[in-house]
């Protein structure tokens, strides 16, 4: 029955049925909720109109101190706050105010209550905001950002209703403009401005959410610049929604800023037990993205607390990846570091009886629901002995551990502090026995460096609880923490363990096998670090896990490739042609331009003689309809050249394949255009070519109701394919491992590390174009 009543009383303040069900599954929101529509109805003494209802749902979705609740919704109910802009400036107010009494002609000021802003005066500064842009407006007509406009207006009145400026700059744009005619309706055309400080960084085409491209062209750097995250200035942490105050808060935080100087710090603390991928990219374009764009710095931290996995190639590895990707840390720093301090920073828990020693076995701590410990409540004096005896080796691997006394925001009750490993760590040797969890290191670690904004994906949700539960237990500087979406891509697997299975069946050579998407195996493969940035960048400042397609990654290779990587000519599979009137008495040197489209950047020379290859899908003897290259009575032009090949005989071999050609050449301007020109090579390298699709055949290999048998059954078996005997042009001679270049009509290449002198070995990167087939 209270459910009934409830959600008729949500219905009531104007949410709709679904979403009104949907908050009731919300325990926090509806309790929040329900007593904020209560009292507003006791204070109306009558139904509460939808104007009324949609600010006491933003308030109480938006609320984190519910002590504010009350004076809040006595606002709201006498329409002393009845704007959302007026509702967004209470809740900072009053973030802003954690520990004080609110200060009500102050909070009225700064809540624009009272002030009333008249149609009139809209009016004049939305005329004033057009008149000032007329002439763009003119020209771009409804292609003009109509949100400048509007922006402009309200920075003048800062109270006013939004939905009134936007009325009124529809109504005096109509009436400068007129209706949209057939050209307003055509799409925008693409343009990309890269500011001139971001050079490395190319302007995002899209914002790309859940797997689909958004119409919003903007920088990455420009989406962290803050304001689309609207993270807290540095020493402003209590502003924080959730953010935890004590007494020692403002202190701490004004020893904070002595310390930074109000710098923006952040940290990216991968654990060096794996290769990076693909979502680790998101992550160190938002830590040091972050940084970089607000005048701060980044840490590069390892989390090296789990000796058993680390090994010392992976710390090269990602020290490797983070420069490729163009970042260079402020400081490179271990957990390891700090292990005494943390080791004093445990005793002193104990001390303060926030902490004990269990015996509790790793298997009975499994599940949703193990049991209470029997050790919770043991003497301080005793768990600062058995701590000391874990540290001095006493006791076996599992036999002990230190717990913290907390109940996480999953649920989760008591996590471990500390556990016993009799493995020598790599920086530290046999010096501990016992290591530090995640848990508790982390939020200690971003404290001794003083970060600002501990950014880290929604999976650490669950632990903010604990972040700042351990801070405040110790009494020391509290950093905020903030989540974002994980990058996910389809048809792939990113998880360490299961790259090592795929390189354990043979299926993959390893972990920087280019059909992979560790970072590693990305640039391997071809693709420019800019490239994964742009993807970053597309994707955008999101708090939802996303999961995109491959294809968009590749829109991005190929955007920065084809303005980067130059041209050359190669053959996949070769057909010998001989032109029987070739027109000098020796090989001609053809100049081939770098980039056709703008010759500014130079040519490259290539012989041009009387035998020549092409490739053996370029010539047909009996073409289908709309064939457009080699046949009898169908001429094509070579390209670059300025001739044009006329077939005059077939040779076949016993076995009636075609082994070659005799053409004749003409000059390509000496008779009628052909209808195709083609690329070509003569007096070739050979070379060793590997073209590689989809590793596996399925959207999600790793989820057993779209691929039953796991996704070692998934594998695509057409994934690589080598072409052991390809030609190519001989101005690719002197190429490097990870030169790349775009073999024209083939796709973007890139030189393999495996390459030898003379034996040169080339990644297929991406296709020219998009595979019309992929979805």
């Amino acid at each position: 029955m209270a459910t009934v009543d409830a959600l008729s009383l949500f219905t009531g303040l104007g949410l709709s049925e679904h979403k009104a069900r949907e908050t009731l599954k919300n325990t926090a929101l509806s309790t929040q909720l329900r007593e904020a529509a209560t009292q507003a109805q006791q204070t109306l003494g009558s139904t509460i109109d939808k104007a009324t209802g949609t600010l006491l749902y933003g308030l109480a979705s938006r609320l984190k101190d519910p002590r504010r609740l009350s004076f809040l919704v006595s606002y709201i109910a006498n329409k002393k706050i009845h704007t959302e802009t007026q509702l967004s400036a209470a809740l900072e107010y009053v973030r802003s105010h954690p520990l004080d009494p609110i200060d009500t002609v102050d909070f009225e000021q700064e809540c624009g209550v009272g002030i009333v802003v008249t149609p009139e005066q809209i009016e004049e500064a939305v005329e004033a905001a057009i008149n000032r842009h007329q002439s763009q407006l003119l020209v771009e007509r409804y292609r003009f950002n109509m949100g400048l406009l509007m922006g402009e207006a309200r920075a003048v009145l800062k109270w006013a209703d939004g939905k009134m400026i936007k009325h009124e700059v529809d109504m005096q744009v109509l009436h400068l403009l007129g209706p949209k005619t057939e050209t307003d309706l055509e799409k925008k055309p693409k343009v990309t401005k890269p500011r001139p400080e971001e050079t490395d960084w190319r302007t995002a085409k899209d914002v790309v959410e859940n797997g689909e491209a958004a119409g919003q062209t903007v920088s990455l750097m420009e989406q962290l610049r803050g304001e689309a995250l609207k993270f807290h200035k540095p020493g402003e942490n209590y502003k924080t929604p959730g953010y935890v105050t004590t007494p020692h808060t403002m202190d701490l935080l004004k020893q904070h800023l002595e310390i930074t100087g109000g710098q923006v710090r952040t940290r990216f603390p991968p654990e060096p037990n794996g290769i990076l991928h693909i979502g680790h990219a998101k992550a160190i374009n938002f830590n040091f993205g972050y940084a970089k764009a607000n005048n701060g710095i980044c840490f590069l931290r390892f989390d090296d607390t789990n000796p058993e996995k680390e090994e010392a190639k992976f710390f090269t590895a990602i020290c490797d990846m983070v420069a490729w990707l163009g970042y260079t840390p402020y400081k490179v720093t271990y957990a390891s570091d700090y292990f005494d301090q943390l080791y004093a920073w445990a005793v002193e828990l104990i001390h303060r009886g926030q902490a004990y020693v269990c015996h509790q076995r790793g298997e009975e701590l499994k599940g949703h629901n193990p049991p209470p410990s029997p050790w919770r409540d043991r003497p301080i004096e005793e768990s600062l002995l058995l701590f000391e005896a874990m540290r001095k080796g006493k006791f076996a691997e599992g036999e002990a551990t230190l717990r913290m006394k907390l109940v996480m925001e999953d649920g989760k009750m008591d996590p471990v502090a500390y556990r016993v490993k009799y493995t020598p760590h790599h920086r530290t040797g046999d010096t501990w026995c016992i290591y530090p969890t995640y848990d508790y290191t982390h939020c200690l670690c971003d404290s001794i460096e003083h970060i600002t904004h501990s950014l880290c994906t929604k999976e650490f949700q669950a632990r903010r609880s604990s972040y700042f539960w351990l801070c405040n237990a110790l009494d020391v500087y509290c950093p905020v923490q903030w989540e974002y979406g994980r990058l996910n891509l389809h048809y792939a697997v990113v998880s360490k363990r299961k790259i090592l299975q795929l390189v354990a069946a043979g299926a993959v050579r390893d972990w920087d096998d280019p059909r992979l998407f560790t970072l590693t195996a990305l640039r391997r493969r071809g693709f420019p670090s800019e490239a994964i940035n742009n993807f970053c960048a597309r994707v955008g400042v999101t708090v939802a896990q996303t999961t995109m397609e491959p294809h968009l990654l590749e829109a991005c290779v190929r955007d920065v490739l084809n303005d980067t990587a130059p041209r050359a000519m190669a053959v996949l599979e070769s057909l010998q042609v001989i032109i029987t009137n070739f027109p000098a008495a020796k090989s001609l040197d053809i100049q081939v331009p770098n980039f056709p489209a703008d010759e500014t950047k130079g040519f490259h020379q290539v012989p041009f003689g009387p035998i020549v290859f092409i490739e053996r899908t370029d010539f047909k003897e009996e073409p289908e309809p709309g064939y457009k290259r080699l046949a009898w009575g169908q001429p094509v032009g070579l390209r670059h050249t300025g001739y044009v090949i006329e077939l005059q005989h077939v040779v076949k071999g016993p076995s009636g394949s075609v082994e070659s050609l005799e053409v004749t050449c003409r000059r390509a301007d000496a008779g009628e255009k052909p209808k195709a020109f083609i690329h070509w090579v003569s007096q070739p390298l050979t070379c060793e070519i590997r073209l590689y699709e989809r590793l596996f055949q399925h959207k999600n290999p790793e989820d057993p109701a779209e691929v039953p048998g796991g996704f070692l059954s998934d594998l695509n078996p057409e994934s690589l394919q080598v072409v052991e005997a390809a030609l190519v042009d001989c101005s690719v001679a002197l190429a490097k491992p990870f030169d790349k270049f775009q073999f024209e009509r083939l796709g973007y290449f890139s030189v393999d590390p495996d390459s030898r002198q003379g034996q040169l070995v080339f990644n297929r990167t991406v296709t020219l174009k998009e595979d019309p087939g992929k979805v």
